[in-house]
């Protein structure tokens, strides 16, 4: 194993985080690295860690569904001009793809209205933003204003933050409004309540349509009461579960992304067929979490190019320490008897 850290000092870009318009712009238009055969003399170590850092994930069935519910939305809500249009929250368990999901839609949007509007570089057709913790409305619109790139004063009151960000977001022809961990509102609180509130009146005053993303939102204090009855009669619900593996239609869609996963690896010695071959081992041990299994298999990529194996084996698999959640997803399916061994052939 390698023990020093990776040198970012050699074409070190300063991160900017997706919820400011220079991190998300950034998301948006960087290209993926370049793939090239796994032999490729002009490919450097470094170039080839940063390949497999970054690999993809098969879109799931579920999210081609939110994609498609998503557009509909948008053209539901495009001339509606009194109250609050239309939603979707997307819910499911950590580590399902809820925010991957989201952040998709809003590339995919975004590319698609540049399109639509070329020249126009001023335009934000996209806002995203995380709801901060113990959030109170004027650090939600805060969060907005953030985004946008305002100067916030210390003086101005939460009113006067929305007016304005309200009228900018208007200027700048923002159709999509992406809002990641509403579950972090606590409505039985009152500043959870009132966020809430800011939340919908935000919904009224601004013409775009508005997608939650919520750690399993049936459980939430967010949907009781009367807040909860208003979102639930706005909001349609898209539930992330994890992946199944127990009919044959889900087993061919579960071994279908890691065909395609597989496809994407650049390892030099490694055997194709691998991960299909081990599917329900990779089931059981991500218990069909998408980001669980980004993990697994980008972490054993990136040992079998440290130790200059190339290739992913099942007993490398079982090296991983993956998350909390998918490591006592697999305690269920291991033997009593069963181990993992330090040992790889």
């Amino acid at each position: 194993m390698v023990s020093s850290l990776p040198n970012d000092g050699v074409g070190f870009i300063p991160f900017a985080p997706p919820t400011t318009w220079q991190g998300w712009d950034r998301f948006v238009h960087t290209p993926p690295v370049v793939r090239r055969e796994a032999d490729d003399g002009a490919w450097s170590q470094t170039e080839r860690e940063d390949y497999h850092s970054e690999l993809a994930v098969l879109r799931t069935p579920a999210m081609d569904s939110t994609f498609t519910a998503v557009r509909r939305l948008l053209l539901v809500n495009r001339r509606q001009q009194t109250g609050a249009r239309r939603g979707l929250i997307i819910s499911g368990p950590a580590t399902t793809g809820k925010t991957t999901t989201m952040m998709a839609l809003g590339r995919s949007l975004q590319v698609s209205d540049a399109h639509q509007h070329p020249g126009q570089d001023d335009r934000r057709p996209v806002l995203f933003i995380s709801v901060p913790p113990a959030a109170t409305p004027k650090m939600l619109v805060s969060e907005f204003a953030r985004f946008l790139g305002m100067p916030i004063s210390e003086r101005l009151n939460q009113m006067q933050i929305t007016n304005a960000v309200c009228d900018l977001v208007c200027e700048l022809g923002t159709r999509l409004i992406l809002i990641d961990d509403v579950h972090l509102l606590d409505t039985r609180r009152r500043s959870g309540a009132e966020t809430s509130d800011q939340l919908k009146y935000l919904g009224e005053r601004i013409p775009a349509t508005f997608v939650y993303s919520a750690i399993d939102i049936d459980s939430s204090p967010l949907l009781s009461g009367v807040r909860g009855a208003q979102i639930a009669g706005r909001f349609k619900i898209f539930r992330n579960r994890p992946l199944a593996y127990g009919t044959t239609a889900e087993k061919e869609t579960w071994q279908e992304l890691l065909r395609h996963l597989e496809g994407l690896l650049r390892l030099r010695a490694h055997r194709l067929g691998t991960l299909e071959h081990h599917a329900a081992y990779l089931h059981a041990r991500t218990g069909g979490r998408i980001g669980s299994l980004s993990q697994l298999i980008r972490e054993a990529a990136l040992i079998a190019i440290a130790e200059g194996t190339e290739r992913i084996t099942k007993k490398l698999l079982a090296e991983v320490e993956l998350d909390a959640a998918a490591e006592a997803q697999a305690r269920l399916h291991r033997p009593v008897s069963g181990g993992r061994s330090r040992s790889r052939r």
